[in-house]
């Protein structure tokens, strides 16, 4: 019978507030994080009595209230581990301040120093309150997103190019194993941050030729898409769709991948350079896309999650010019959408941390990723590929491994 809700009949009195009604008081819950303003710090007015004639209240339960109050907690053990990760992942001396520390001070009288204690700010006080630039979103994905609780580390190409990426110029089984070993190479070099594989496929190739309806695009077939996600499945990762729209609008291709991204392992890419305007061809001048652009995707990927009961999606945007991704601070991610800029540019590791500090860290919307070219980034007078931990030194750092 301990499962059964109590129904009391009687005349209820209702304590306002300053117009607030107290109508139900959880006690015993422990919070993570100090957020809750002490009673004696907000003023009351005095109280009026409301009395209810013939009401019919439904008190909750014993199992009901320890249900209740462990989701609670468990929801803010979940925020403050995303707040602790995200200040970690800035790498800009914010994570530092989640620990005691001392300092010392000089006494400008006396010239005397000493010791002094700088306690702990609590993580989610801290995200909440920061005035650096990263992390640059203050609020929370749903549960079951992929960021920052885990990095992605992914091979990029199309199985019908082999100058595309590792996904067409290596065997299946050879780029498997040859992904893998890039995800061992970065739980080595970041034990904190699990890894998890991905296949970056170019679900949609900008094109040269106009094709019959003049949008220099290709969507891929079925098969090659289905292929891919097979991939992702056999590495237990995630699939990740590309879309290069050409001339075609952008909203109405990301649509077309639809019956793949109703998946709760299949996610979505944009690429700029490939977004063209004004009947240009690609390859002729690098494209675009706005912060509308970006937002209408967002919202689309976010109605599918919901409809489809899904976990966040993640998103990237590739940029490696300023003019590729326009207006982007006004990027908003939403609880069901993880936005990734991507530094897409090649070249010797110093001109591309140097892309990586003039394009992203002032705008990183939410998530910073990085991208890797085997053969380019190795052009003369380049004689080394960046490293995982010096990739790891950027800050932000990214959350985002590509490889090509």
């Amino acid at each position: 019978m301990g499962s059964k809700k109590q129904t009391n009949k009687n005349h209820y009195t209702l304590i306002v507030l300053s117009g607030v009604t107290l109508a139900l008081v959880i006690v015993g819950l422990q919070l993570v994080d100090s957020f809750v303003l002490p009673i004696s710090a907000v003023e009351v007015s005095a109280p009026k009595t409301i009395t209810i004639e013939s009401s019919e209240i439904e008190s909750p339960t014993p199992d009901e209230l320890d249900l209740a109050a462990q989701a609670i907690v468990e929801n803010e053990r979940y925020q403050t581990d995303y707040t602790t990760r995200m200040l970690a992942l800035a790498n800009n001396g914010l994570f530092e301040l989640l620990s005691t520390s001392t300092r010392e001070v000089i006494a400008t009288t006396t010239g005397s120093t000493t010791t002094e204690t700088v306690p702990a700010i609590p993580a989610r006080q801290l995200y909440a309150e920061h005035t650096e630039s990263y992390p640059a979103e203050r609020s929370y994905p749903d549960t079951g997103a992929i960021l920052p609780f885990r990095r992605i580390v992914a091979y990029y190409g199309n199985f019908l190019d082999t100058r595309m990426g590792a996904l067409g110029e290596f065997p299946p089984e050879e780029m498997k194993q040859m992904l893998m070993e890039e995800v061992a190479n970065w739980e080595a070099a970041d034990p904190s941050t699990p890894v998890i594989p991905a296949i970056d496929y170019v679900a949609m190739v900008a094109q040269a030729d106009a094709g019959n309806d003049g949008m220099y695009r290709r969507m891929m077939p079925t098969s090659e898409i289905d292929k891919a996600h097979q991939l992702a499945k056999e590495v237990d990762g995630i699939l990740i769709l590309e879309v290069q729209a050409g001339l075609a609008d952008l909203q109405t291709e990301i649509e077309r991948f639809e019956p793949w991204l109703k998946y709760p392992d299949v996610h979505l890419a944009l690429d700029p350079e490939f977004a063209m305007h004004d009947g240009a061809r690609p390859g002729t001048v690098i494209g675009s896309v706005n912060a509308q652009d970006v937002n209408r995707a967002a919202a689309y990927l976010k109605e599918l999650a919901d409809q489809h009961n899904l976990p966040p999606k993640v998103m990237l945007v590739h940029r490696f010019t300023q003019n590729m991704v326009q207006n982007a601070t006004a990027i908003k991610p939403n609880d069901k959408v993880q936005i990734v800029m991507v530094m897409d540019g090649w070249g010797p590791p110093a001109n591309k941390i140097n892309t990586y500090y003039q394009i992203l860290e002032p705008e990183p919307v939410q998530f910073t990723g990085f991208k890797v070219f085997y053969k380019n980034d190795l052009k003369p007078p380049s004689t080394a590929l960046l490293t995982p931990a010096e990739i790891l030194d950027l800050s932000p750092k990214p959350i985002f491994i590509q490889y090509q």
